[in-house]
């Protein structure tokens, strides 16, 4: 069965989305961390909960144990954030177009020059939360009485630093520079960063708004928009996941981390359409071995197939006249064709000796011959027949 995982980084963030479960449990990493496994209320769908901390890096090495240990469908990271525009209000959800990394960057003599990262969410996943809100189904998860925040889809800044003012240097460089970015908060690069590393496994970040990143924090910290940001926002990602989980089982195949099912998937309809006989030609410098399904019988390697003959004279007027043939069909060049005729003469003189040095000047002969019809796989073949008939193989 599908599997999501939601994570949060403060404790207000994971009490919201877990009043969403049912029957959650301690599930205990080797290493120490603890989850909690549920399933949707009204819905049963398995996911996997888990606190990340504050910042990018606890986050990073969290989201990455948790993929380790779930294999998950998808993630979502899910809390508060600050507002970075006057427009984005307390309470709105803002679901993440693209992850800013805005702390990348280099010092020069006329400033500091961004060097951001910059995560965007997969397509399938925009759309599926664009349809969410478009039909708005996923408001029936509000707490009961709870106006209906908007939904805003945009660009969020993660760096590592809790932004309350709006004219530090800092909240300057980051409005100037990442113009259209709606929220700021710490750990969604971390997250971001973990599920690209896995497959670029599908992740979305859904934020409420808790502040304005202002200087007023401590203000709306005190009206409790904390809890209620956080309220809203799981809410929204909770709906996205009972989504993505239906999406994905409803068609296992549709994104990037299914990628080998899918290969597997193409593999056994090109089985299917396999006929009982294969034939594999191998031309110029290529070289085949054995593409075949079911095989019955012997296969012949390196030879032609055609019935065993241990008179190397007879092998060798068949191989001359091969090679007529192959010039005539052009597979040969003239001059090519000239010096395989001679090594040809040359060593059915030496074996009409009926020596022991006579035999060792053929081969030597043959193993020239050899090397000259290396570019028509099935006269170096022949060659190779011959070469073990005189060696008494065949």
């Amino acid at each position: 069965m599908v599997m999501i995982v939601i994570l949060t980084a403060l404790d207000l963030e994971y009490q919201a989305v877990r009043e969403h479960l049912t029957d959650p449990r301690v599930h205990r990493h080797t290493a120490g961390t603890r989850f909690e496994l549920g399933r949707l209320a009204g819905d049963g769908r398995r996911v996997a909960l888990g606190l990340v901390g504050k910042g990018n890096h606890p986050s990073a090495v969290i989201t990455e144990r948790a993929i380790a240990e779930f294999s998950p469908s998808a993630l979502l990271f899910v809390g508060v954030a600050g507002a970075l525009w006057p427009g984005v209000g307390l309470g709105d959800v803002v679901v993440a177009t693209h992850v800013y990394g805005y702390h990348g960057g280099t010092s020069e003599d006329d400033g500091l020059k961004a060097r951001p990262r910059v995560w965007e969410i997969a397509h399938e996943t925009d759309q599926i939360a664009r349809h969410l809100y478009r039909t708005g189904t996923w408001t029936g998860r509000l707490p009961a009485g709870a106006a209906v925040p908007a939904v805003r889809f945009g660009p969020i800044a993660a760096g590592e630093v809790v932004q309350d003012s709006a004219i530090s240097a800092h909240a300057q460089w980051v409005r100037q520079t990442y113009n259209d970015a709606l929220a700021i908060e710490m750990e969604a690069a971390g997250v971001a960063q973990a599920a690209h590393h896995n497959r670029s496994l599908p992740m979305a970040v859904v934020r409420g708004i808790s502040d304005r990143a202002d200087g007023t924090k401590t203000a709306t910290d005190g009206l409790n928009w904390q809890p209620k940001a956080a309220a809203n926002a799981a809410a929204f990602a909770v709906a996205l996941a009972q989504e993505l989980a239906a999406e994905h089982e409803n068609h296992p195949v549709s994104n990037a981390s299914d990628a080998s099912d899918a290969s597997k998937a193409r593999e056994a309809r090109e089985a299917k359409r396999m006929t009982d006989s294969v034939k594999n030609v191998a031309r110029d410098n290529a070289r085949v071995g054995v593409q075949a399904g079911h095989i019955h019988g012997n296969v012949t390697i390196g030879q032609p197939p055609q019935t065993r003959a241990s008179d190397p004279a007879a092998q060798l007027a068949e191989l001359r006249d091969r090679l007529a043939r192959a010039r005539k069909a052009q597979e040969v060049d003239e001059d090519t064709f000239t010096a395989a005729e001679e090594e040809i003469a040359v060593a059915a003189e030496s074996l009409s000796e009926s020596t022991e040095e006579g035999r060792s000047k053929a081969m030597i002969a043959l193993k020239k011959l050899r090397g000259l019809l290396a570019d028509v796989a099935e006269l170096a073949a022949h060659v190779s027949t011959v070469i073990a008939a005189i060696r008494g193989v065949l």
